[in-house]
């Protein structure tokens, strides 16, 4: 690895976000400014973006990120010994030392990019599960995974002949602790995988808890943090996990980026989960010898601009404080539970105690997608359906669920929208 990769890109000073805070209150108005995205009108009405789990909207400072990147320095990166791919090595190697900086991880060589959670987790499988779980193990998974935590593992199980154990939760969304720990008492489960904070139900399982329980068996830990990084702080040291993935399109970055973290010990010992360039150190036809972390599991071209963007993400995101995100979602998600408690006929969907910005609901003799699309009218965004977390939606009874998911930029005022556009809903259906 060259010098360049533990160089930190130079950025500009970022102006405090956080200025013009009265009584703890976010300056809401100075935030979605940033956004040119929301400024628009959709059906004549203002746009009220609501669904934020699926995806959240981006930044100036990350546009401008990326379109600078294109712009003044792009080139491709570590091999090249010109200018711009010198630049764009920096760039991109600063944005990696900023997410083991956001995630607190002990090396920079823990963090490997991928596409997304799902490419992070599938790497996991095929190369950790492939090299240590036989016929016989156990995989054991909660029973309100998102897919991309639930179809890896399976496939894994298909090709190795190991089984996979579902840890189930109550009728509130809560993981029932008591069944965990004796789906872990099997002796045989190879390792857990769960989801910190479940995109179905808005469930915030006790991440630290979980891994002490797992390790205290010797088995190691995958978490899925998709849903959790964008709205609390995460400390991958103190939780002790063994992998931790994300993507940076939920927490204000571009698509196409995603985020495996792993212990350095592990990923060392873990082969390769593509072949092709840069994951190389020396290639004959005899025998080809890999790169070191993070390049042994970072094959080919990455997506440059992308991960650059994620590292602009999280300067703006650290502008505003995670504990400030944090404060301002969770006053949303009380206002908005309450007022949507007071519709007659809906139904919320997880009410557990430790729970993030999401309600999912369903309104009595009215499809979600019918409410999704007659809120679309309206101007309100919101997602329906089953999100990728079909067992969940069985576990209910129910096909589809309506849900409105909240960011750092939403306010009480778009609450309120989503409660008049039901309110319509219902009398269209009346």
């Amino acid at each position: 690895m060259s010098a360049l990769h533990s160089v930190t890109a130079p950025h500009p000073a970022l102006p405090p976000l956080r200025e013009g805070l009265e009584r703890g209150d976010l300056d809401l108005a100075r935030i979605r400014a940033d956004f040119p995205i929301l400024r628009q009108r959709v059906h004549g009405k203002p746009l009220v973006y609501l669904d934020n789990a699926a995806s959240v909207q981006k930044p100036q400072a990350v546009i401008d990120a990326i379109s600078d990147c294109y712009s003044d320095y792009y080139a491709n990166i570590h091999r090249g010994v010109h200018l711009l791919s010198e630049r764009s090595t920096v760039a991109y190697e600063g944005a990696r030392e900023k997410v083991r900086a956001f995630l607190n991880a002990a090396h920079v060589q823990e963090i490997i990019f991928t596409r997304n959670t799902t490419e992070s987790i599938n790497l996991v499988a095929s190369s950790f599960g492939g090299s240590t779980v036989k016929a016989g193990d156990e995989i054991l998974i909660t029973a309100m995974e998102h897919h991309s935590n639930i179809v890896p593992w399976q496939m894994l199980c298909e090709r190795t002949g190991a089984l996979l154990k579902v840890a189930p939760f109550t009728d509130a969304g809560e993981l029932i602790l008591e069944e965990y720990e004796r789906l872990l008492d099997s002796g045989r489960v190879r390792l857990v995988a769960f989801v910190h904070l479940s995109n179905a139900l808005g469930t915030l399982n006790p991440a630290k808890t979980l891994i002490d329980l797992a390790h205290a068996r010797g088995i190691p830990v995958l978490v899925d943090g998709a849903q959790s990084v964008p709205h609390l702080a995460v400390d991958v040291q103190a939780l002790d996990c063994d992998f931790y993935a994300f993507s940076s399109h939920k927490i204000y970055g571009p698509s196409g980026v995603g985020v495996l973290y792993g212990k350095k010990a592990l990923l060392e010992a873990m082969p390769p989960y593509q072949g092709g360039g840069d994951m190389i150190r020396l290639v004959t036809f005899e025998k080809t010898e890999y790169a070191d972390l993070p390049n042994k599991f970072e094959a080919g071209t990455p997506n440059i601009a992308g991960v650059i963007g994620l590292g602009a993400a999280l300067d703006w995101l650290n502008t505003i404080g995670l504990d400030a995100v944090a404060a301002h979602e969770h006053a949303l998600l009380e206002y908005a539970t309450a007022q949507l408690s007071g519709i007659p006929g809906l139904n919320i969907m997880g009410t557990a105690r430790d729970k993030a910005a999401l309600v999912a609901f369903t309104l009595r003799g009215i499809h979600p997608h019918d409410i999704g699309t007659i809120l679309d009218r309206e101007g309100v965004a919101i997602r329906a359906g089953h999100h990728c977390a079909q067992p969940v939606m069985q576990r209910y009874g129910v096909p589809a669920t309506a849900r409105a998911s909240f960011a750092v930029y939403n306010t009480r005022d778009e609450v309120d929208a989503l409660i008049k556009a039901l309110c319509k809903v219902k009398e269209l259906f009346a």
